[in-house]
This record gives structure tokens, sequence and C-alpha cells, in this order.
């Protein structure tokens, strides 16, 4: 098989984000996460912080009151007709055309429901220990335990109800993975060669 489609989905805190970019460096994959947002951005003329406010969340309407509207776009207009799902829309097209340029690992974002049409992908999803969790939120966002716990916690409502809603399928559920796996068992190494030899394992199959 000769192109390679690595999607993986993550919990908060699980080191999903380091684990997909190991992975791409792996197989000489191009990695996109928010890199996603900026090329989303680009091909809808909105600026990129737009595209940031609503990730992963179904939050049109009120990033666009946080806005002027005469910075939302560099060249586009605000219409009636532009909503939640044509900013899904957007950002579905970015993924598409960048999965047909190349290699790609792509971070979340409904990436393999977007992708389902594309045969080549290995859908992967990522989670870890609570307690393991809470202590990556905390240390990024410099909080207490409490505070972390309620960031995880919005965060991962937000990702589900926007998976959810996107995909018909059920965030972080296995049947919605080709592959599931506990990145606390391992550490994020083991985990990274693990899932570098499983993915392997299933591109010789396919070929």
């Amino acid at each position: 098989m000769s192109h390679i489609i690595i999607n993986v989905g993550r919990q908060l805190g699980s080191g999903g984000h380091i684990i997909a970019k190991k992975l791409a460096e792996k197989f000489g994959c191009k990695f996109y996460d928010h890199e996603i947002l900026d090329l989303a951005a680009k091909e809808s003329g909105f600026c990129e912080q737009f595209f940031e406010r609503n990730d992963e969340s179904k939050g049109f309407l009120k990033a666009l009151s946080q806005f002027h509207l005469p910075h939302i776009t560099t060249g586009s207009f605000y219409t009636p007709s532009f909503t939640d799902d044509r900013l899904f829309q957007f950002q579905s097209d970015a993924i598409r055309h960048a999965a047909t340029e190349g290699n790609c690992v792509f971070v979340g974002r409904a990436a393999d429901y977007v992708l389902r049409d594309f045969p080549e992908t290995i859908n992967v999803f990522i989670t870890a220990d609570h307690a393991e969790r809470i202590k990556r939120v905390a240390e990024r966002h410099e909080c207490d335990e409490n505070a972390a716990e309620k960031i995880l916690r919005d965060k991962e409502h937000e990702r589900a109800r926007f998976y959810n809603f996107y995909t018909g399928k059920r965030w972080g559920h296995a049947a919605s993975y080709d592959i599931c796996i506990n990145s606390s068992l391992l550490g994020i190494d083991g985990t990274t060669e693990t899932l570098s030899k499983t993915i392997s394992q299933i591109i010789e199959k396919r070929q």
C-alpha cells in the first residue's frame, strides 16, 4: 500500500498528540493537528483564530459573538448560510485535500469519518488512566487538580459532542476505531512502538 493515512483520536491528557507526531516521523507522514486549522483558514478565507475558537466543538454562534465582523475574514463575508456545518465543511475539505497529497497523520477533528471513503486509513484511539491525564492537564495549564478536572471534563464533553454529531458514531467507543490503546500501560514510547508494529502489520496485510 503506497498511501498511508493514520487518524488518531485521543482523550485529553493521554499523550495522543505526542504519540501521533512520533507515528508521523516513523512512517514518513505529514503531521496535522492544529495545522489543519491553518489549511482550513487559507482555503475558506476566514482567519485561523476563528477556527481555533470552534476547534472540535459546535460553538459557531458563541465564537461569532466574540469577533467584530470586519476581522473575521480575509476576503470572505459572513452570510446567514454560514453555520457550524459550513465551518465543519471547510475543515473537512482541508483534511481531504491534505490526504490526497501524500502520507498523513491527522489528530482528532473527526478525520476518521471525513476520510471514511479512503480505503488506506487506519483509525486509532488513545486513552490513559484518569489520574495520569489529570496530572498532564494540570502541568500543561499550570493549575491544581480540581481545575484540571474541570478542563478535562469540559473539553472532552465538547469533543464527544462534536464527534458524535458529525459522525453518527460514539467518540472513544471501541467500535468506532480500528485500534484502541491505553498509553498508561506502556508509556509514550512503548505505546508508539506497539502502534507502529500493529500499523505495519495492517499495511502489510492490505498490500
